[in-house]
Order: C-alpha cells, then sequence, then structure tokens
C-alpha cells in the first residue's frame, strides 16, 4: 500500500510588515497544487512568504486523514526584489506574479487571516462581497479582527477578503461579538 507523506510547511516565514528597500509583498500565482512546494522552496532561499491554511478532514474506507490546505488554491504571498522575483520562476512552479499597489491593504488583510489560525475556530471558502458592512469583531478568541458581512441580518457569518484576489472565507461568530463600523442605513422589506 502506498502511502504519502504529508507535506507540512510553515504558514509563514518572515513577518506581516511593510518590507524596506526594493523589497515589495506581491502574490505568485502557482500552478495547481505547487503552493506548498514553492513555499518550501523559498524558505531555503531565503524568501519571505506567506501561505494561509486551512484544517481539513477526509475520509477514505472508513479512515478518516486530517491536513491542512492552502486557503486560497494556487496562491502564495511572498516578499520580493528583482532578483528573487527571478529565482521563483527558475523553479517552473509559477504562472504569474501580481503587483501588489497598495502594500498596507493587503497587509491588513493577511494579519487578519493569520488571527484565525486558532484551535476551535471553524474557517471555510466564501464568496468575496463587492459590498457589504464592515465589522469588528470585539469579544472572544478573534478579538480586533476586521471584516465583512453580507447585511446587518447575518451578523454572525464574517468574510474576511482579499480583494486582490477576490477571495474570501468564512467564520462563524457569535452577532453580540460583533461590531458594525461606520454608518449604515436598515431598509426595511416591503411585503
Amino acid at each position: 500500500m502506498a502511502t504519502n507523506a504529508p507535506v507540512l510547511i510553515d504558514e509563514l516565514f518572515g513577518e506581516l510588515i511593510v518590507p524596506s528597500g526594493d523589497e515589495r509583498w506581491a502574490v505568485i500565482h502557482t500552478k495547481p497544487r505547487c503552493e506548498k512546494k514553492l513555499a518550501d522552496y523559498a524558505m531555503r532561499s531565503g524568501i519571505h512568504y506567506y501561505l494561509p491554511q486551512m484544517d481539513s478532514k477526509r475520509v477514505y474506507n472508513k479512515r478518516t486523514v486530517s491536513f491542512t490546505k492552502p486557503m486560497f488554491p494556487s496562491y502564495l504571498f511572498c516578499v520580493l526584489d528583482f532578483a528573487k522575483r527571478q529565482k521563483l520562476m527558475m523553479t517552473g512552479l509559477t504562472v504569474g506574479f501580481i503587483r501588489v499597489p497598495v502594500q498596507e491593504e493587503l497587509l491588513e488583510e493577511l494579519v487578519n487571516i493569520r488571527m484565525l489560525r486558532q484551535p476551535k475556530v471553524e474557517i471555510k471558502n466564501a464568496l468575496w462581497l463587492s459590498r457589504g458592512l464592515e465589522v469588528e469583531i470585539v469579544r472572544g478568541p478573534l478579538k480586533g479582527v476586521t471584516g465583512i458581512v453580507e447585511d446587518h441580518t447575518k451578523l454572525h457569518e464574517v468574510r474576511l477578503q482579499v480583494n486582490i484576489l477576490r477571495q474570501a472565507v468564512l467564520v462563524t461568530v457569535d452577532p453580540s461579538n460583533v461590531k458594525i463600523l461606520g454608518d449604515y442605513i436598515l431598509e426595511e422589506e416591503s411585503l
């Protein structure tokens, strides 16, 4: 019986801060199922990266297998300059690079996502919302996390979005722990 050893890779190599000098955060579009391989290569090459992961379980012939999988399939976030970009292109694992125009916005989104990686916090992939209410979780293990909810009736479904990818993950929280940020207007449904 053939078995595959799970690929274990650290989610973060370096820090989630705005880099200095010529280096900038970039999003790397990888070939399918190559995120962890590219992250491993980046770590061995001294290139800082962030690969958000989520826990998953599958059942194979009555046997449950637990593993981690990338939160955003086919994407890896790296701190790059021209030479590091060239080095990663040579691996044959990349499809392309997405330039990040607003470094601070991406880092804020990634810090929020990093805060989700706590025991007993269930994360699911979700649809990206172009509009919604901005909220902050004010109590509990996710205190300080900001996200988007679809509307005021769904305060329990907080989405953490990566706008440059137009992807999101969903976390379910107690609505009493959520505070709406900014002004909003309640619209009543007409019958």
